[in-house]
């Protein structure tokens, strides 16, 4: 069978915030799920870096693993500490940046 959730061990614990490291400079991505109706991402943003303003065709879910990031939906700016989440709603702009390094699971659900 196909695995739909791919790059990470299956039927084990998997310590999530432990398979991206952070490099300076950079975010660090990895891809664990691309389908058509759902992504799913582990980023590590190094400090200062991020995503600039854009809108995803799904409602997209930033929960946070580590750190600290800054995520502006709409204008507003939001602090999502570790252990939060937030959703940045189809459609409608949004940008992320690290004030702090931090690491994310980025989940983007989507109508096919």
């Amino acid at each position: 069978m196909e695995k739909l959730i791919r790059n990470v061990e299956h039927a084990v614990p998997l310590p999530l915030k432990e398979l991206v490291s952070y490099e300076p400079g950079k975010v660090v991505s990895l891809t664990m799920s691309q389908q058509p109706g759902v992504g799913m991402t582990l980023f590590a943003f190094d400090a200062g870096e991020g995503v600039s303003t854009h809108a995803a065709p799904g409602d997209a879910m930033a929960h946070i693993l580590e750190g600290e990031a800054q995520i502006t939906i709409d204008g507003t700016v939001h602090t999502v500490p570790a252990g939060s989440a937030i959703v940045m709603p189809a459609g409608v702009p949004h940008a992320v940046k690290a004030e702090q390094r931090f690491k994310m699971l980025l989940t983007v659900v989507k109508k096919v």
